[in-house]
């Protein structure tokens, strides 16, 4: 057996995939027999760097793509074309993304083109509609065509990637957003909002960020949490509100002044997690939270029509209530006035994994490339 190091390239480039990579990259770290090399894309900067810090990572490379008002086109040929030259120096022997983000696919493509193995965490999410969540549900269809190791979260996603006839190997190794979750969780976090401490409200976790949403689905959406708030005096809403000024401005506008309506700038990861547990449920169109919520014990009612995780609608930990205003209140309503409503969707098990996600991962690699060249 050769002693060279395994080579691995991890390219990540937005706040979701460096929480979900952070505890694969801790493990390759920990793990004799690995040379790693961590490229930001830097499709997201502030975000990406705060988790980093919580995580103690470093980045070994950065492409600096970010520019104000940037396009999908532009996020795409920036990686690509630095990508390439960073894979024509490391010659990794694997490239591992993460996800559905744009920065996942054109990383899979720039190391298709060096001839270079992709691995692909949170593979064989779907929704079926390539146009919902947009570019997401085609980033991620694109990158398993390039993938030759899929590790997905779930059964369902292994099922979907059988469907869709993808060539590689398919490994059911559960989510690494749980690594991560439980990783901070388990330190206790404080959220560090005086205002919301030392009262008794019901605390309503909401985020909203997502292209679909943008424009009249976002005016439903705030409508609906002005219902519930209305509705039930004992209930407060935290929004950690996105940084695109076309999320950020209407939500503000339209929610600002509301006494028991709390907008902040983004949470940081550590924050994000004592604000799940510190809430009553969440309304969001986030996919990573109706991952993480549910091993903490809180419902979802998520803001979309669709979502690629239909194991959490399956095993009752989260419910589509999409963007009209009636519909959220009449969801949110359900769950603020029937405890045994809320406790079936509280206690239902987490179908997304027991937090070894990133060791079974680590393993696989080593056992394909137990004699690198």
């Amino acid at each position: 057996m050769s002693n060279l190091p395994i080579r691995v390239n991890v390219v990540f480039g937005t706040r979701p995939e460096a929480i979900k990579l952070a505890p694969v990259i801790q493990q390759l770290k920990q793990t004799p027999g690995f040379e790693t090399q961590v490229i930001l894309t830097g499709q997201h900067r502030e975000m990406v760097s705060q988790v980093m810090t919580l995580f103690n990572l470093t980045a070994d490379h950065d492409l600096n793509i970010m520019q104000p008002q940037q396009t999908l086109t532009d996020i795409t040929c920036g990686s690509l074309q630095g990508l390439e030259d960073l894979f024509k120096q490391f010659n990794p022997h694997l490239v591992l993304v993460q996800g559905d983000t744009t920065t996942a696919f054109a990383a899979s493509l720039a190391a298709f083109y060096q001839k270079i193995p992709v691995g692909h965490v949170e593979a064989g999410l779907r929704t079926n509609d390539v146009f919902n969540p947009y570019p997401e549900e085609a980033n991620r269809r694109l990158i398993s065509q390039l993938t030759q190791f899929h590790f997905a979260p779930t059964t369902q996603a292994v099922q979907n990637l059988k469907n869709s006839g993808v060539l590689g190997e398919i490994h059911h190794t559960g989510n690494t957003v749980i690594d991560a979750l439980l990783s901070v969780a388990q330190k206790q976090p404080q959220l560090h909002i005086p205002e919301l401490n030392n009262n008794p409200y019901r605390l309503i976790l909401a985020t909203v960020h997502r292209r679909e949403n943008w424009g009249e689905p976002l005016q439903g959406i705030a409508e609906g949490f002005l219902q519930i708030l209305n509705k039930f005096p004992d209930t407060a809403l935290l929004l950690p509100l996105h940084r695109n000024p076309i999320v950020r401005e209407p939500l503000t506008e339209r929610l600002g002044n509301h006494p028991r309506v709390f907008l902040t700038e983004p949470l940081d990861y550590t924050e994000l997690v004592a604000a799940i547990d510190r809430c009553y449920f969440l309304l969001t169109d986030s996919g990573g939270l109706q991952e993480e919520a549910p091993s903490l014990g809180k419902p979802v009612l998520v803001l979309r029509t669709t979502t690629e995780r239909p194991e959490a609608v399956e095993a009752g930990t989260a419910k589509l209530v999409g963007t009209e205003a009636a519909d959220i209140f009449t969801e949110a309503s359900v769950l603020l006035k029937n405890e045994i409503a809320y406790q079936n969707m509280a206690n239902a098990i987490n179908p997304f994994g027991d937090g070894q996600a990133s060791e079974r991962i680590i393993n696989i690699i080593k056992l394909n490339y137990s004699n690198p060249k």
